[in-house]
C-alpha cells in the first residue's frame, strides 16, 4: 500500500483558519462505512444518530502553551521551541527552529530570564532533549510565555485560546488538540446523555507524531511517535458494558480510537491501564472495540486519514472528501466534521 493511495487535491481556501462562532453549528457528514452512501447534515444533529446504550469515547486531554519563543544566551539569535514530551527528570523532548543554533550543550532563556532551557542530547529524528531551570511552578510560567500550538497551516491569530480546547478538556499535556472533540458544546453532550448515551472520557496527549507526513512510499514503513494514554477503570467499564451489551462504542477523534485500541486486549475486552502507544492503524487493521467514528477532515497522506480508511475503505473515504471538496467543507482542526456510522 502506497502513501500516494492517499492523495486527494484540496483547495488552499477551504483550510478552515478560525473556529466558527457556535461549535455545533459546523457542518456534518454523515457516512455510512460500508456502503459509502453520504449525507449531508449539522453537527447538532449527530444525537439523531446515537441510540441509547451506545458509548461515546471523548478523549479529555488539554493542551498546553507548549509554544516558546526564546533567545540564545550570548548571542541573543531567536530560537523557538515546541514541546512535544515531558519525562521524568524534567527535561522535554523538543523541535527547535531553527534546529543548527540548538547544539548540545546550548543554552537559552525565555521571558528576559524566568525560564532557561539547556540542550542535553540531540535525538535520532533530529529533535532536542533539553532541561529547563526555573525557579517556581512550571506550569505557571509557561502559561505565562507560552503559545498555543496552532499547526502551521493555520495563519490566522486566535482570539480565544479556549477555541483550541475541548469543552470537556481536563487533563494537561497535549501539543495539539483532538479536534473532532471541537464541535461539542456542554449542552449538546447533555442531550446526548439524556438519550441514555453513556459518555467514556479517556486521556491520549497528542504529540505532534500523529500530524508528522508519512515519508516512506511504503506505508507500512511508518513509524509512529509514542504518546502517553491513560484508561481510568470507570471508562474501561462503561466502553465493555456497551460492548456486553451489543451497543455502539463510538470513538470522538482518531486519538480516542488509537488510545481503546492500545488499551484492549485480543478479545477485545478494555483494561484500566496507563502507558505509551505507537499504534499506527491504517487498511487492513481489524479494530477490536471502535466501531464508529467521529473525526475532521484530514491532510493528504497523513497517518489520520489512513485511519479513517481503515474503519471504512480507501474508496469510500476518498469519495467522501471528494465531495466535501466539491460541497465546499471547511478542513483540518477548525473544520467540519464526518462520522462513520
Amino acid at each position: 500500500m502506497k502513501t500516494s493511495d492517499f492523495k486527494y487535491d484540496l483547495p488552499e481556501e477551504l483550510i478552515a483558519q478560525v473556529p466558527i462562532e457556535d461549535r455545533s453549528s459546523s457542518r456534518l457528514m454523515v457516512v455510512d462505512k460500508n456502503t459509502g452512501q453520504i449525507e449531508h447534515r449539522v453537527f447538532k444533529d449527530i444525537i439523531d444518530y446515537l441510540e441509547e446504550g451506545d458509548c461515546l469515547v471523548l478523549n479529555d486531554t488539554r493542551v498546553i502553551p507548549a509554544r516558546l519563543i526564546g533567545e540564545k544566551v550570548g548571542s541573543g539569535g531567536k530560537m523557538e521551541f515546541l514541546l512535544l514530551k515531558r519525562n521524568e527528570d524534567d527535561t522535554w523532548e523538543t523541535l527547535v527552529k531553527p534546529g543548527k543554533r540548538a547544539k548540545l550543550g546550548a543554552r537559552f532563556s525565555f521571558g528576559g530570564g524566568k525560564l532557561f532551557a539547556d540542550v542535553v542530547d540531540i535525538l535520532e529524528d533530529g529533535s532536542r532533549l533539553v532541561k529547563f531551570d526555573y525557579d517556581g511552578i512550571f506550569e505557571e510560567i509557561l502559561d505565562e510565555l507560552g503559545n498555543m500550538p496552532l499547526p502551521p497551516y493555520i495563519t490566522e491569530k486566535l482570539e480565544d485560546k479556549e477555541r483550541y480546547q475541548t469543552v470537556y478538556s481536563k487533563h494537561n499535556g497535549s501539543a495539539a488538540a483532538p479536534t473532532a472533540g471541537l464541535h461539542f458544546t456542554d449542552q449538546l453532550l447533555d442531550q446526548i446523555r439524556a438519550k441514555g448515551v453513556k459518555t467514556a472520557f479517556v486521556t491520549l496527549h497528542v504529540g505532534l507524531g500523529t500530524f508528522r507526513p508519512v515519508k516512506v512510499d511504503d506505508v507500512g514503513q511508518h513509524k509512529m511517535h509514542s504518546e502517553f494514554y491513560m484508561v481510568t477503570q470507570e471508562a474501561a467499564d462503561m466502553i465493555n458494558e456497551a460492548r456486553v451489551k451489543s451497543k455502539r462504542v463510538i470513538c470522538v477523534g482518531t486519538t480516542s480510537c488509537r488510545t481503546i485500541e492500545s488499551a484492549s486486549k485480543p478479545d477485545g475486552r478494555l483494561e484500566a491501564k496507563s502507558g505509551w502507544t505507537d499504534i499506527f492503524i491504517y487498511p487492513g487493521y481489524k479494530f477490536k472495540v471502535c466501531d464508529n467514528l467521529i473525526t475532521n477532515f484530514h491532510l493528504p497522506e497523513s497517518t489520520l486519514i489512513m485511519l479513517v480508511s481503515a474503519l471504512s475503505s480507501k474508496e469510500n473515504i476518498l469519495n467522501a472528501y471528494k465531495s466535501a471538496v466539491e460541497e465546499r467543507y471547511r478542513f483540518f482542526s477548525f473544520g467540519d466534521a464526518m462520522f462513520l456510522k
